[in-house]
């Protein structure tokens, strides 16, 4: 704890301690206790203590706990909003869990976070986009969107390797998450995590192609593809045009490896960019002459 502190000097004002990678109300009471009376000499150097956990893991008694021992963020493991799918994945909790476990969090006055997985055995980017939209309605601070990787060893890969799951390809996943960061971002909610983090065991132990280590940037890349074809189309000609964008986006206009460039090249399109610094990071507009 002492080497984070030297490491984020003064700014762990702005940082949380963390308790990450399982879920922390379902332990052990003792060692949950014990976890968190570690972190009391450093609470005052934190901004507070943020946790994820399951949906059937939270109540009153538990968030009570959190409470006194100066948690201020709980994230929920929700994955998906439909029963069906969590079922088939042996969540082993349902929708209505994560309804009443969220509404419980936000009023004990938490930062509420929602977690979820696209992808997942029987799921489709209609049920995706359905989560995402239930999501919207429990009025989270955060969310994380985790497309699936399937790793070896796993009964998700017994599915897939048998043919009886079949996963996103890259480009379907990039579609999806694309969509579901317009409407997370337009109804306020804050995107924290898009993809999972890098590792070489993560990459020597899954299966499939649909892994990406720049899998953000990727789906930003479309939003701004989307964008504009979509003023384009609005226009009369494809030559002699000026697009706009905040200059602080345009990596993510160009493309990684300057794809969307050829690629709107390929389709006809000349023109040229120009910033305007007043846009918000996705927003562009197209004008005739340059």
């Amino acid at each position: 704890m002492n080497k984070a502190l030297n490491d984020l000097k003064e700014n762990s004002k702005q940082a949380e301690i963390a308790f990450f990678g399982g879920s922390f109300t379902a332990i052990d009471r003792n060692y949950m206790l014990s976890l968190l009376e570690a972190t009391k000499p450093f609470l005052d150097k934190f901004y507070g203590i943020r946790i994820s956990t399951r949906p059937d893991c939270i109540d009153e008694e538990v968030l009570g706990v959190l409470k006194r021992y100066g948690v201020t963020s709980v994230e929920l493991g929700a994955q998906s909003m439909d029963d069906k799918v969590l079922s088939a994945n042996n969540r082993g909790h349902a929708s209505n869990d994560v309804k009443k476990a969220s509404k419980l969090i936000k009023d004990f006055g938490f930062s509420l976070g929602l977690q979820m997985m696209t992808g997942l055995y029987l799921s489709n980017a209609q049920k995706d986009i359905f989560t995402a939209r239930e999501f919207i309605r429990l009025k989270p601070d955060t969310v994380r969107i985790y497309p699936t990787v399937i790793m070896k060893g796993t009964d998700l890969a017994e599915l897939y390797l048998s043919k009886k799951f079949i996963p996103y390809s890259l480009e379907q996943s990039v579609d999806l998450c694309s969509e579901l960061i317009t409407m997370f971002e337009s109804a306020g909610i804050k995107i924290i995590r898009l993809g999972l983090h890098y590792s070489e065991s993560l990459v020597n132990n899954s299966l499939g192609n649909n892994y990406h280590p720049a899998f953000k940037e990727l789906c930003e890349n479309k939003i701004f593809l989307n964008n504009f074809l979509k003023k384009a189309e609005e226009l009369n000609t494809k030559t002699s045009l000026t697009v706009y964008i905040n200059e602080k986006s345009l990596s993510k206009f160009i493309g990684q490896k300057k794809k969307n460039l050829n690629l709107l090249s390929s389709m006809g399109y000349e023109f040229k960019i120009d910033f305007d610094n007043t846009l918000s990071k996705y927003d562009l507009y197209i004008k005739q002459g340059y």
